[in-house]
């Protein structure tokens, strides 16, 4: 395995606001399969034909060699500006996942939409996820900022550490797999690398586990020389159309032979597969085997004459590709040309944003603020300000209000976004499964008991709100379309219901439309007052340090 930051060259910090790559090689019976991906579920770019310039732009700039490791400069965002499909990943990359807190605390993505193929020659459309046991952690971008000055090799040293003391960091290995009718029925292109596939919509099975139990003997040996190819699969998986995967499959196979000096690359021990293999790879500079025999080539008749043949392919167990394909892209026709919704570069975007806990989104604001105020070119910022209005009208004025800049106008999208807006039901209902997980029993508390209409579907309540208050639950939590709260602010029960769960010092578990009832309340931010999401996780205790605050004390 192998994460590395993007922007920055050979030794620079480790700590710097950037994608991170995360990079598996598995040795399987069927030889070696690599999954290399981010710890980011999309990408910049849908063009593979793009990418030179993607990090030609976020790498130093060309005249001067600097700024190393860093994005905050006028060259990369005069690319993103100029390039309205990177919006979804500038959301990500401005958000905290670019500053975790360390290597074993983040997830990571093949990325790419790949195919699943069984037996029968059958095919569904599958995405790679690794989960961290550990949980997901960031930095904030002070700490950030100080670790670079303090340790500028703070991941390596803590992976290295933590590996070397026992705590082996693990990752659960999950799937989302799914057909042809579901990627036609959803708005989006599953083949467009700039998207995801929400995990409320398909939630991701957890099918093993990856444990880094040991370090490397020779950093060189392993690391340096490693080489990660998108295109070494095994039977049972293949590529999709996928415009970005196949550029990959092509640029990665001929920058290890450049990086690596030659095509024999597959012969360092780190690269070898660790099953019998066989091929006709003859020759060639750093050639370490010796093949034997003077048949070099396939199909060959020189059995015939009683020689040795050399290796066959096998229609029983070899590789085979997937014979059909329902696709958007035409598979008879291979073409530079994107399926018309890779032109909508905002719909997801927006929910990621918008998903997002208020001092999350507040650190993303802050950081877009950061990065162009290091923009010298004033054109530049006031395109990213006008893209940035096509995701969210309050997060386009609060970083122009930062940059102390006037507001300009909206870019014209090319493809007009729709809103994506995450489900009540789902999310209640996915709560109510992860305290029921936890050991914990629910009830669900409404103003009537009857049928609760709420976006994805109804709901039945198992009690009515002035009947049952906060005072007989151990914790309490709210999940509201902010329409839904506009409406409970003129109900003094449910007021009331914020207000005694606070005082009794509960934890309390909120969506973001539940923020204006909480205030209606006088609910402060603490520790117990946390995102629906990390209800389970601070769990049903009491938050004593809050007690000083809403009664007086002997």
């Amino acid at each position: 395995m192998r994460f590395s930051t993007v922007a920055g060259g050979a030794g620079s910090i480790d700590t710097p606001r950037d994608v991170r790559g995360f990079a598996v090689k598995l040795y399987t019976e069927e030889g070696n399969w690599d999954l290399v991906g981010n710890n980011i579920p999309v990408f910049f770019i849908q063009d593979a034909m793009k990418f030179p310039d993607l990090v030609h732009s976020v790498k130093m700039e060309a005249d001067r060699g600097y700024p190393q490791a860093a994005s905050a400069h006028d060259t990369f965002w005069d690319f993103v500006g100029l390039m309205p499909e990177t919006m979804h990943m500038i959301m990500w990359a401005m958000s905290d996942r670019a500053i975790p807190r360390s290597l074993r605390m983040m997830e990571g993505f093949g990325v790419h939409t790949f195919r699943f193929v069984n037996e029968k020659g059958e095919g569904k459309f599958v995405k790679f996820h690794w989960k961290p046991v550990l949980g997901i952690e960031s930095t904030t971008w002070d700490e950030a900022v100080k670790i670079a000055g303090a340790d500028p090799d703070f991941h390596r040293r803590d992976l290295f550490e933590a590996i070397d003391k026992g705590d082996f960091p693990a990752w659960d290995l999950g799937l989302q797999v799914f057909d042809e009718a579901f990627a036609e029925s959803q708005p989006y292109d599953v083949l467009d690398a700039t998207k995801l596939i929400p995990e409320k919509v398909i939630p991701v099975e957890i099918i093993g586990r990856m444990t880094l139990n040991r370090n490397v003997d020779n950093f060189f040996a392993e690391t340096e020389q490693v080489a990660f190819l998108p295109s070494n699969i095994i039977p049972g998986i293949d590529f999709s159309n996928d415009p970005l995967l196949q550029g990959r499959l092509f640029s990665y196979l001929d920058t290890q032979k450049s990086r690596l000096g030659t095509t024999n690359f597959h012969q360092i021990p780190i690269n070898a597969p660790k099953c019998p293999f066989h091929n006709f790879q003859r020759d060639g500079m750093m050639q370490t085997l010796v093949p034997k025999g003077r048949a070099n080539y396939e199909p060959n008749s020189l059995f015939e004459a009683g020689e040795d043949t050399g290796p066959r392919a096998s229609m029983e167990t070899g590789f085979t590709s997937f014979r059909e394909n329902g696709e958007r892209n035409d598979p008879t026709e291979k073409v530079r040309v994107r399926a018309e919704l890779f032109a909508d570069h905002f719909s997801q975007a927006r929910p990621f944003y918008k998903s997002q806990t208020a001092n999350e989104q507040a650190h993303i604001a802050s950081a877009i603020v950061f990065e162009l105020s290091k923009v010298t070119l004033e054109h530049v910022r006031n395109r990213v300000m006008s893209r940035l209005r096509n995701i969210d009208e309050d997060l386009a004025k609060r970083v122009a209000d930062g940059l102390a800049m006037k507001l300009p106008e909206k870019a014209k999208a090319a493809r007009e976004p729709i809103d994506m807006d995450v489900s009540d039901k789902e999310s209640i209902d996915k709560l109510k499964a992860d305290i029921e997980a936890a050991g914990g029993s629910v009830k669900l508390v409404a103003p009537k008991v009857g049928g609760i209409p709420v976006k994805g579907g109804t709901l039945k309540a198992d009690e009515k709100l002035d009947g049952a208050p906060s005072v007989v639950f151990d914790a309490v939590a709210s999940v509201l379309m902010p329409d839904a709260a506009e409406k409970l602010t003129k109900n003094a029960a449910a007021i009331q219901w914020f207000a005694d769960a606070f005082a009794h010092c509960k934890t309390i578990g909120h969506c973001k439309g539940t923020q204006i009832l909480l205030d209606k309340a006088n609910v402060e931010k603490d520790a117990g007052v946390v995102p629906w999401e990390e209800l389970v996780k601070v769990g049903p205790v009491r938050h004593w340090d809050r007690e000083p605050k809403v009664r007086d004390l002997a």
